[in-house]
């Protein structure tokens, strides 16, 4: 493993700072207090040609790999974890997802917009009731003719309010458990689809969280992706491309916690010297910079299997795992050192742990994926083949090969 970054992915973490550092960072305060989701945003990360970094030119992206992914994610959530959730849901949960299960036919229709960024994708997994228990979803597909009738509702599901397309998990066959669950591509201009939005999070206020309702929503036939009873793996592979971004947006937690942490410290003096001079500062700045190595290791690491075209559930599990917790660890500590000033909004690092939280929660608890590992260790877990797997990078050798 090569663990340079190529002269490629310098330029476009270099592009990607800039732009956070011009376009987010002047502003994210306000955004937060107000609760605003900025969709210029969106829209500028489009014309950068960042909605679909690793989808492959043909089907409207830029063809870069998947590390490079990583590295936008990292970078935009130094800025703020908004936006980095919007690209993790974006494309690695609804483009990416797309990109491995869609036929030709959905992939020219869906995915090509939304890779150049014209259209926005959102995924609706989660319910009311039904969150790590995948299969306790309530909401149901009944075949029409060429039709399917959806009936249900999916709660905090990100760009909720201004996704154009939603890939929506529904049982088709209500006894069948996991293996009943099917997957549709459902566009917002289907009739009976509302959208909600959720007021007073806790963090990612400047995010755009809500619900979605579906009250006989009539969807072709056409938009099932991959058959019928699959939707359960579809899911599963999706949130290895999601849960694979989360991790690298935990990295610019961690970075943006130690970048102002250290400039604090350089700032601020108690007895006598700056506070970096302590030894229990140290301890917390150090802390700091291992973790950023060691997620960015674990990150890339499951960014090669994905560029090698292998399956990579355990070690982006580890790596979400990981990196989530060390982010949250790395605000906190980062609050901590900014002491009093921490507790206060005049600093960005309150802004850090209150987001941190929620990453710790979703795409598979903590908890959820520590049993995970405990599985793989204890041999009781073992990834299968899928029926299909993400396309390995360089896309063009993978795509000539079918």
């Amino acid at each position: 493993m090569n663990f340079s970054l190529s002269e490629e992915q310098k330029s476009v973490r270099k592009v990607v700072r800039s732009f956070v550092d011009r376009e987010i960072l002047p502003y994210i305060k306000e955004w937060d207090e107000k609760g605003h989701f900025e969709i210029n945003i969106l829209k500028r990360l489009a014309e950068l040609q960042l909605m679909g970094v690793c989808i492959p030119e043909e089907y409207g992206g830029v063809g870069m790999d998947y590390n490079t992914l990583a590295i936008v994610c990292e970078e935009l959530e130094r800025g703020d974890t908004a936006f980095r959730t919007a690209v993790s849901v974006h494309t690695g949960l609804n483009s990416m997802t797309l990109l491995q299960w869609g036929t030709e036919e959905q992939k020219r229709k869906y995915l090509l917009p939304q890779a150049a960024g014209n259209k926005i994708g959102a995924f609706g997994l989660t319910e009311p009731n039904a969150g790590s228990d995948v299969a306790a979803m309530e909401t149901t597909a009944v075949k029409d003719g060429d039709y399917y009738i959806l009936n249900g509702s999916k709660t905090w599901i990100s760009l909720c309010d201004v996704a154009d397309h939603f890939l929506i998990f529904a049982k088709t066959d209500t006894k069948a458990g996991h293996h009943g669950i099917s997957c549709f591509i459902v566009e917002r201009s289907f009739a009976g689809l509302s959208t909600k939005a959720i007021k007073g999070k806790l963090g990612i206020r400047a995010g755009n969280t809500g619900e979605i309702f579906l009250d006989h929503v009539r969807v072709p036939a056409e938009n099932l992706l991959g058959y019928e009873g699959e939707g359960f793996k579809i899911a599963m592979s999706a949130l290895d491309n999601g849960r694979f971004t989360v991790a690298a947006g935990a990295c610019g937690t961690i970075m943006a916690s130690l970048e102002a942490s250290v400039k604090y410290c350089e700032e601020r003096k108690t007895f006598g010297k700056e506070i970096g001079k302590h030894q229990l500062v140290q301890q917390m700045i150090a802390k700091m910079s291992a973790n950023l190595e060691i997620s960015r290791l674990l990150v890339f690491k499951a960014g090669w299997l994905k560029n090698k075209g292998k399956r990579n559930t355990q070690e982006t599990s580890l790596a979400k795992w990981v990196s989530c917790d060390a982010a949250f660890e790395a605000a906190n500590d980062a609050v901590q050192i900014h002491g009093a000033y921490g507790f206060s909004n005049e600093f960005p690092v309150e802004r850090y742990l209150r987001n941190a939280k929620a990453p710790v929660i979703y795409e598979g608890t903590r908890e959820i994926h520590t049993i995970m590992q405990g599985e793989y260790a204890l041999g009781y877990r073992e990834d299968k083949p899928l029926r299909k797997m993400l396309p390995a990078w360089p896309f063009e050798e993978s795509l000539i090969k079918g």
